[in-house]
């Protein structure tokens, strides 16, 4: 009697750790990773891709340390550097010196590729047997990648045509066809509407993978170079994305003229007032 009402409290005790599992995973689909799931990036990419220092916002000085970029190594393979042209440096510095004005993500556009997986929000992957889906909460984004639709896209666009193929056990995707108006970072780094991606996915375990994109695009930099990081599923109880929809958010920026608004710092506090 003794021994089965231990063996009840011991059972009444691991309820509540058995019913946070999750449910078990198949490890394949269709023969291949099964990368189902919601992911993110947990880096400082989204600021910049190379390496950076933490830095104040100074015009946003109204929000003391929040408004302060957190620094970050270089996600680029080999030297951290993007090889730009001469030309493509100069674009990019303007770029920075626009910020945050200039970026398009602060307009609310579709962020483009890779810049949309490292964004600093999980995204989800959807597999089956055939096309994959990636779903983003900014900007409402959907990214089918075509498994079996190779041709070339009609038009170019914010996110282009990704094309898929599996090489062993890594899912390679091919992305062209982008409109050149995205940027990859907030720190002003952009490529032109020449740029190919080639993305990896490459399944470490049921919970990590490791993330490669190759950025070839003559007219910006001398040669392609490659970023790389790991993306980790969250296994939070319930875990589920949540809408970003960023458009009303934007209406100020793009409309500011028509608003008859003064410039974004109108209603800063003195800063006599702050000190005191």
């Amino acid at each position: 009697m003794r021994n089965r009402f231990l063996g009840t409290i011991l059972t009444a005790a691991l309820m509540p750790f058995a019913a946070a599992q999750e449910v078990k995973r198949p490890e394949t689909i269709g023969g291949h990773p099964n990368f189902n799931g919601i992911w993110q990036a947990m880096n400082t990419a989204y600021w910049n891709l190379e390496a950076h220092p933490a830095q104040a916002l100074d015009d946003f000085w109204g929000l003391g340390a929040i408004a302060a970029i957190p620094a970050g190594k270089s996600v680029i393979t080999g030297d951290g550097k993007i090889p730009y042209l001469p030309a493509a440096l100069e674009q990019r510095n303007k770029n920075r010196s626009l910020w945050p004005a200039a970026d398009p993500e602060a307009k609310c556009f579709i962020l483009g590729v890779p810049r949309v997986t490292y964004h600093n929000m999980p995204f989800q992957i959807f597999q089956g047997t055939g096309d994959v889906l990636m779903v983003y909460p900014f900007a409402a984004t959907n990214r089918v990648i075509f498994m079996n639709d190779k041709s070339e896209p009609a038009a170019d666009t914010w996110m282009g045509k990704s094309m898929g193929a599996w090489e062993g056990n890594v899912l390679v995707v091919t992305t062209i066809g982008m409109n050149g108006k995205t940027w990859l970072d907030r720190a002003g780094n952009f490529a032109s509407a020449d740029l190919k991606v080639t993305e990896r996915f490459t399944l470490l375990d049921s919970d990590h993978i490791r993330y490669q994109a190759t950025l070839e695009d003559p007219k910006t930099y001398s040669r392609p170079w490659t970023i790389e990081m790991p993306l980790y599923r969250l296994i939070d109880q319930n875990v589920e994305l949540l809408e970003h929809k960023c458009v009303p958010f934007a209406d100020k920026l793009l409309y500011s003229d028509l608003m008859h608004l003064e410039p974004q710092q109108k209603n800063a506090p003195d800063p006599k007032k702050a000190r005191e």
